[in-house]
């Protein structure tokens, strides 16, 4: 019994395309391409390329140990499931040459990764480099698509987070901006699959330190040359409701976080904070522990788990909007309910802080606070806003990103899609007479969808590309778009040597690796 084979990781339908492509095709060339911001996150304009080199190291392993690593039979072995599958007698004998030439003969070129383009911009391109090989271009699509829409999405995502942040931490505590990598952690891990965590971990990764999804630590390392005495992100020691429970059954509540602080009397200690009663704790246990709080060599971060986020942290009550849409606060001493506080204002009046020079209130370093369920990019706003209406710096809290964000998200909120552009075929050239074949010729045909039913959306491109960043000196003829200096454009149609030129570059070529950047690089680049 085999285990199971790189081949499979495609459509069911994609078994026959081989007998279905243009007689003598040698060659097909493709698109990877993100179409549409029409179901992106909001606020966001532009789509960060990345991820690419991730998941063409991931299906090289992959075929490495799971197809060209295994006997020959495991082609013979898909051929006869085929036949089952499919109700005939299946040919998989161009499964058995792919597995004689011992490596994926395709050229992948992508876009530089870290960079931001507008949609319709291709961020890769392939093309088989062994004649006869273009029904692999195809049978690859499934693969490509279903690995590469995830890092570059979560890392659109996390940039919109991170933009929000500058804004409203520059407005509210400029000083402390130093902070904002670790002002949006990843919570996601638990919400998504082994590949997601590793994919969308890294997407994140691109604009945030604060993450704990491990996994992104040796996933940097391999896939993205980060060095091995170096970790790309970080998090604190920190608590969960399980941990929580045998402490407040055996000791209680109140002893449980005297009992934590005592074994981690150094550095950021996060505590969860509503196994059972948020408001009791930081109302009657904090302050009888506020002593040794304050003495301790580090920051107690208090974590609620549930409820509506922004009002456990912000306060349910006294908000307004001026006649010019402005958000009010208004405060009623009459209300003694926390929860008409929230969590920020409650640990400002035990513990206190400094007014900056913007005029925003800071906690005191020994005191914090982290919220992890179920943020969104609108929620975050929503959240900032409300703490400058009461004064508060958006530094005050942590916001804990996790699958909420990172799980709700498809293949079609950025529209990716692969499609084929242009093709080769072995065409015969005929002498005076039709019945007189003389020799054969190669004929390129550019190729492309344009559905009637469609908006527009899904018409692909046309022929060979390249992408190119507008500048003074750069001659955009050709280009469909009306350029502005400094996007990047696509070029339709391209002869080879235009193909050739160029922000599209060679990362994958018969099974060697060319290109290749560093997540250090990609976050230099976003930055």
């Amino acid at each position: 019994m085999f285990k199971p084979n790189s081949l499979f990781y495609t459509d069911g339908y994609k078994v026959g395309h081989k007998r279905m492509l243009a007689k003598n095709t040698n060659k097909l060339y493709g698109t990877w391409i993100p179409r549409s911001l029409k179901h992106g996150p909001k606020g966001a304009k532009k789509i960060v390329s990345f991820g690419q080199q991730l998941v063409w190291k991931w299906i090289h392993d992959e075929f490495t140990e799971n197809f060209f690593g295994q006997p020959k039979g495991v082609a013979t072995q898909f051929g006869k499931d085929m036949s089952l599958y499919l109700g005939m007698d299946y040919d998989a004998s161009h499964f058995g040459a792919l597995h004689d030439l011992g490596y994926l003969p395709m050229r992948v070129k992508a876009l530089p990764e870290g960079i931001e383009t507008l949609p319709n911009i291709p961020h890769m391109t392939f093309i088989n480099t062994v004649d006869g090989f273009a029904w692999l271009t195809l049978y690859l699509e499934t693969i490509v698509s279903s690995l590469a829409w995830k890092p570059s999405t979560s890392a659109t995502i996390a940039l919109q987070y991170k933009r929000n942040l500058i804004e409203w931490v520059m407005k509210t505590d400029p000083t402390n901006a130093w902070l904002i990598p670790f002002l949006a952690h990843d919570f996601s891990a638990r919400g998504l699959s082994p590949w997601d965590m590793l994919s969308s971990g890294l997407g994140h990764a691109t604009s945030f330190r604060g993450s704990d999804t491990l996994i992104v630590i040796p996933g940097a390392r391999y896939f993205y040359g980060e060095p091995e005495n170096e970790v790309c992100i970080n998090s604190v020691n920190a608590s969960e409701h399980s941990v929580s429970t045998t402490k407040i059954f055996t000791v209680g509540e109140q002893q449980m976080l005297s009992d934590w602080m005592d074994e981690f009397p150094d550095g950021i200690l996060s505590v969860v904070s509503d196994t059972f009663d948020l408001w009791q704790l930081i109302t009657k246990f904090l302050p009888a522990l506020k002593d040794k709080i304050m003495g301790r060599n580090g920051k107690l971060v208090i974590r609620p788990d549930s409820g509506d986020p922004v009002d456990i942290i912000c306060g349910e009550y006294g908000f307004t909007y001026s006649n010019d849409d402005k958000l009010q606060y208004t405060e009623n001493k009459n209300i003694t309910d926390p929860s008409a506080k929230g969590v920020i204002e409650l640990l400002w009046d035990i513990f206190g802080g400094t007014v900056n020079e913007q005029g925003y209130k800071v906690l005191d370093p020994h005191i914090g606070a982290i919220y992890g369920d179920s943020i969104t990019l609108d929620r975050q706003i929503q959240i900032y806003e409300r703490l400058a209406a009461k004064g508060f710096a958006s530094t005050n809290i942590v916001l804990g990103v996790g699958s909420f964000t990172y799980q709700f998200n498809t293949r079609d909120t950025l529209g990716f899609a692969a499609k084929g552009a242009w093709f080769e075929v072995e065409q015969p050239v005929f002498g005076e007479f039709a019945d007189q074949n003389l020799n054969t010729e190669k004929v390129g045909y550019d190729i492309y969808k344009d559905p009637i039913t469609d908006d527009g959306t899904k018409k692909s491109l046309k022929g060979k590309v390249a992408v190119f960043k507008a500048d003074d000196e750069t001659v955009m003829s050709g280009f469909e778009q009306n350029t502005i200096p400094g996007e990047y454009y696509v070029k339709i149609q391209c002869t080879d040597e235009e193909e050739n030129t160029g922000l599209l570059q060679v990362i994958y070529e018969d099974g060697g690796f060319y290109n290749q950047t560093t997540l250090t690089n990609i976050r230099q680049q976003l930055n």
